[in-house]
């Protein structure tokens, strides 16, 4: 490779860091609740500003989702992998907690107040 391509490449990381750095620091949102579903239809909606521990025991399996200063994070999974148990916690609008041998999926939302347009994507405009 000539010194040409190492340039090439330093500066595409550069544009990638530098829009990662404004997707997750500027264009998300604090969210508001956390959704849990379950095989794709709702289980529940819980407040991040209420400090809990949300046990979900079906047929999949058993998770224990708790919600603490306004983040959340899955404390335990009886799953074999448990990659959601390892995942950091989450507090912006639009993260995600998946588990799929238990078809569970925790996703922050904004409130009912937020704007509509906000989770409408360039493809659907």
């Amino acid at each position: 490779m000539k010194k040409r391509d190492f340039l090439l490449i330093a500066a595409v990381l550069a544009v990638a860091f530098v829009i990662f750095i404004i997707m997750n620091v500027f264009v998300k949102k604090p969210g508001d609740n956390v959704v849990v579903k379950v095989d794709g239809k709702e289980y529940g909606t819980y407040p991040l500003s209420n400090d809990t521990e949300i046990v979900i025991d079906n047929a999949y399996g058993k998770n224990v989702l708790v919600i603490e200063a306004g983040k959340c994070y899955m404390k335990d999974a009886d799953c074999r992998d448990g990659i959601c148990v390892r995942h950091r916690p989450i507090d912006r609008s639009g993260d995600t907690i998946i588990c799929l041998p238990h078809k569970l999926v925790a996703e922050i939302t904004a409130g009912a107040d937020s704007n509509p347009n906000e989770e409408i994507d360039a493809t659907t405009r």
